[in-house]
Formats: C-alpha cells, sequence, structure tokens
C-alpha cells in the first residue's frame, strides 16, 4: 500500500514540489493569492458596473479597454524585467495591484475606474492579467530541472485554480454577509471585495523580498560565482525541436536533422537586452515559423476567451436564474475546485500521451461544453455544464508551458512569454465588447456558441501544426548521440533561431 502511494505521489508531481527550491514554494504562494483576488473580482465586476448604472455595451467597452491597456503596460514589463529585475518587475505589479484595488474601491466614475484599470492591474476576465505570469514562468522554467518542470507548471496551475475557486466562494459569502447589515448596499458590500483586493497586492509586495537573487536570469545561469552550463536534456531537446521543425518546413524526408549538443562550460553571461526587433528578426527565415504560428493560434483561443470572461460568465448566469450572490459564488468555486483536480493529472497525462496530444484532448472537450452553456433551462444542467468545461478548459497549460521552456533559450523566456502574453491579450480584448453589443439585443448566447467554435478551431489547429513537429523531436533524440564537445558552439548558434510560446484558461 505504501509503495502504492509513494508511486503515485511521484506520478502526481508531488515530491518535485516538495523538494524544489524554496523561491518555488513563494511563487507558489503569490501566485495562490493573486488567483484568489482575481476569481473574488470576476465574481462582482460584472455586477459592479451594473449597480454604478453602467449599460451592458460600456461594460464590454470597459473590459476590451483594460486589457488593451494591459497590453502596452505588460509588454514593457515583460521586455525589461530581466535587465531591469525580475523581484523589481513583480513588486512593481504587485503595488499597482494594491492601487487599482484602492481607487476601485472609493471610485464610482466611469473614466477614472478606467484609468486605474489601464494603468494598474484589475483582471476583468478572473484569468491572469499584468506581468506576473510571465515572469514566473520564466523564473519556474530556470528554478526546475528539465524532469521537473511538467510537474512544477501543473502544480503552478493547480495553486492558480485553487486560488481561484476560494476567491469565488469567499466573495459571494463576503457579498451576501455586508448585504445583510443594516444600512448596506450591494455596491457598498462590492467595494469591500476591491479592499480586500489591494491588502492581497500589498501581502504580495512584501513577500516578493522573500524571493532570492536565484529567481533573476543572472542567478540561474550562476552558482556560487562560477558559470553553470545549459542543461543537457534541454539542449538536446531544443536542437531536435529545432531540426524536426525545419524537416517539417522543407518538406525534405532525406536531410539529417541537426545533430543535439552535449553541455559546454559557457562564460558568464551579460545581462539580456532581447526586444521585439530581436524576436522577431527570427521568424523571417520561413524555416522558422514556431512564434509567429503559436501566436496566430493563441490569438484565436484568446478571442474567444475574451468574449465569455469569468466574469462575464457569472454576469449571465446571475441574469438568467436570478440566484444569490452566495450561491453563484459557490458554483464557480466547485468549477475551480474541478479545474483543480484535472490540472494535477495534467503532468501524468502528459508523459504518457505527450504535450500536444494532452493540450487537445482536454481542451476539445471544454470547448463542446462551452457551446452548450446557454442551452439547459435548468440550473443543475448549467452547472454539469460549466463544471465540465472548468475541469478540462484549463489543463493544457502546464503542458504547454513545459513545451514552450523546451524550445526557447533561458535568456529569451521571459520575453518571449511575455510577447505571446500580450498577443493574447490584445485578441482577448475585442471579446467583451462583441458580447457586450450582444447582451444588449438580448443575443447573450450567440457569444457562447461563437467562443466554443473558435476554440474547438485553435485545438484542431495545435493537432495539425504541433503534434509532428513533437514527434519529430523525440524520434531526432533518440536517433542520434550526444556529438562530440568541439561541435557545441556551430549548433549553439543554430539553436538561437529557435522561437516559440504558451496558453491561458
Amino acid at each position: 500500500m505504501a509503495v502504492t502511494i509513494h508511486k503515485v505521489a511521484t506520478e502526481l508531481g508531488f515530491f518535485t514540489v516538495l523538494h524544489a527550491p524554496r523561491d518555488v514554494h513563494v511563487i507558489f504562494l503569490t501566485r495562490f493569492l493573486r488567483m484568489l483576488a482575481y476569481g473574488g473580482i470576476s465574481l462582482i465586476l460584472a455586477m459592479f458596473f451594473s449597480a454604478l448604472g453602467f449599460t451592458d455595451v460600456k461594460i464590454g467597452l470597459f473590459m476590451t479597454l483594460t486589457l488593451l491597456g494591459d497590453v502596452l503596460v505588460s509588454l514593457f514589463l515583460t521586455l525589461v524585467a530581466d535587465s531591469m529585475g525580475r523581484r523589481r518587475t513583480l513588486l512593481l505589479g504587485s503595488i499597482s495591484m494594491l492601487l487599482s484595488g484602492v481607487v476601485f474601491a472609493r471610485g464610482s466614475n466611469y473614466w477614472l475606474l478606467l484609468i486605474a484599470a489601464i494603468i494598474g492591474v484589475i483582471s476583468v476576465s478572473g484569468n491572469e492579467i499584468g506581468p506576473f505570469r510571465a515572469v514566473e514562468e520564466s523564473t519556474l522554467a530556470g528554478l526546475a530541472g528539465e524532469e521537473g518542470r511538467p510537474d512544477i507548471f501543473a502544480w503552478y496551475v493547480v495553486v492558480g485554480t485553487l486560488g481561484s475557486a476560494v476567491g469565488s466562494m469567499g466573495t459571494g459569502w463576503v457579498v451576501e454577509g455586508f448585504k445583510q447589515q443594516p444600512g448596506w448596499e450591494e455596491l457598498d458590500a462590492y467595494r469591500v471585495v476591491f479592499w480586500l483586493y489591494a491588502l492581497v497586492g500589498l501581502v504580495k509586495g512584501g513577500l516578493t523580498f522573500l524571493l532570492s537573487s536565484r529567481c533573476e536570469v543572472h542567478g540561474q545561469r550562476t552558482v556560487e560565482g562560477k558559470p553553470s552550463a545549459p542543461e543537457p536534456a534541454e539542449q538536446n531537446e531544443r536542437s531536435a525541436l529545432l531540426a524536426a521543425d525545419r524537416a517539417t518546413e522543407d518538406g525534405d524526408r532525406d536531410s539529417e536533422p541537426l545533430p543535439p549538443t552535449s553541455a559546454a562550460p559557457t562564460s558568464p553571461p551579460k545581462k539580456p537586452k532581447i526586444g521585439l526587433k530581436q524576436l522577431f528578426a527570427r521568424t523571417r527565415d520561413r524555416k522558422d515559423l514556431t512564434l509567429l504560428r503559436l501566436c496566430l493560434l493563441f490569438a484565436v483561443d484568446s478571442l474567444a476567451s475574451g468574449m465569455v470572461p469569468y466574469s462575464l460568465i457569472n454576469y449571465y448566469v446571475d441574469g438568467k436564474f436570478h440566484m444569490p450572490k452566495s450561491t453563484v459564488g459557490n458554483i464557480m468555486s466547485a468549477t475551480w475546485v474541478m479545474s483543480s483536480v484535472g490540472n494535477i493529472f495534467a503532468s501524468a497525462i502528459s508523459k504518457r500521451i505527450g504535450l500536444v496530444k494532452t493540450m487537445v484532448f482536454t481542451h476539445l472537450p471544454s470547448a463542446i461544453f462551452l457551446m452548450l452553456l446557454p442551452t439547459p433551462r435548468s440550473v443543475w444542467l448549467t452547472v454539469i455544464f460549466l463544471i465540465g468545461r472548468g475541469t478540462l478548459a484549463s489543463m493544457d497549460q502546464a503542458p504547454r508551458s513545459a513545451f514552450l521552456s523546451k524550445v526557447v533559450q533561458a535568456e529569451e523566456r521571459t520575453a518571449v512569454m511575455g510577447i505571446v502574453n500580450v498577443v493574447k491579450t490584445l485578441s482577448q480584448s475585442g471579446g467583451p465588447t462583441f458580447t457586450g453589443i450582444l447582451a444588449g439585443e438580448d443575443r447573450f448566447w450567440v457569444a457562447f456558441v461563437v467562443a466554443g467554435a473558435l476554440k474547438s478551431s485553435y485545438d484542431l489547429g495545435m493537432l495539425a501544426m504541433f503534434l509532428r513537429l513533437e514527434k519529430g523531436g523525440e524520434q531526432s533524440l533518440a536517433r542520434h548521440p550526444v556529438r562530440p564537445q568541439e561541435e557545441v558552439t556551430q549548433a549553439g548558434d543554430d539553436v538561437d533561431q529557435i522561437t516559440a510560446a504558451p496558453r491561458p484558461g
């Protein structure tokens, strides 16, 4: 029995997380608190705007403009995060979160709230916003070894969904509790939630000071002042994936893939300066379109996510069934809990069937549940669809992050992840306005159908474009042994041509 439990715990990555560096645990805690706050805000944000007298069209426009503002802020912060310092970037984001919460807790003017949401950090969708995720995933990729990354990323997602579950349930009960107090109105109860949001920003800022210098890009390359070599598995994987990608693009079945490289001592790296020009210049070669293809697919998926963020789903369910806020919070909390359960198994599944198949075979059914969401007339069937979608919708996040870490150089990860998140947010920004217009015309249900169809096309596109690439990379690794040390430099130059990117929920 004990052997079985140990085997299950190992398979699910418990021991990987348990023995991870302290910085990983601190990042997990800040992620939990942040998603707790985001989950709480997503429950009441659209209802808060409605209580202020904003129309459905203005609510959708607000969310669109907020996401567009986040594009600029996140792009800037993620591009300079490694040079400015990852810990400083996280601290700056926490301060912005604090200030935004204070403005929302006290303000009522549409344009003042919009400015606070754009400049600061307010999650209008319940999902990640701001520079946090790109910086944290880049940091985790450096702290975790190649074999441990799928487990670390899986539990990173699990921690976030658990935080969202607690936030949704807690916010519902907080709002209902304060509404029952003499002299308290619903709007006053909503403002309490924003004060709690600001408090989370303050605590997150304090936790940032617990992170060590190993979180910085130079700290991950140097141990006790001595330069460290790249991980052999990581270097070999990148080379093999590059070779497979080029073979696929050229259609040349006879050409030999680029041989993997072995680890070699490197000189201490200079502070990286990775920008848009440097990253996208590599895509001018038609043989290396990984970043552009991923950005295109993520844009489609994110547009769909923007049409039906959790804040608007809550608004739709509340308007359709007129339930107490605590009940809505409990339902959404259940979806996040089941999402956590699903994500626990994401790493184990990806080890069995591969990263791309895990991404597609879990995400596609969730898209079907999304399309069916407006059809039930009963609460219980709607809840089944919500929980079914919630269980599967984010199981692709950890495999996607692991896939990204294989094909992106360590010094490029923060910038690449940030750029992809910006592309996703930019695409997502048009969704709320479209849904707001539909809701104003009493056609809210159309948004769910269109969003589900777009997400299905994203899944099929991932399967068509990247399944052969993943298989080709694995076969190249199996066929070609590690080459002698003198070939490292030349192969390393070729590896620099790789760019790639991740998903969101």
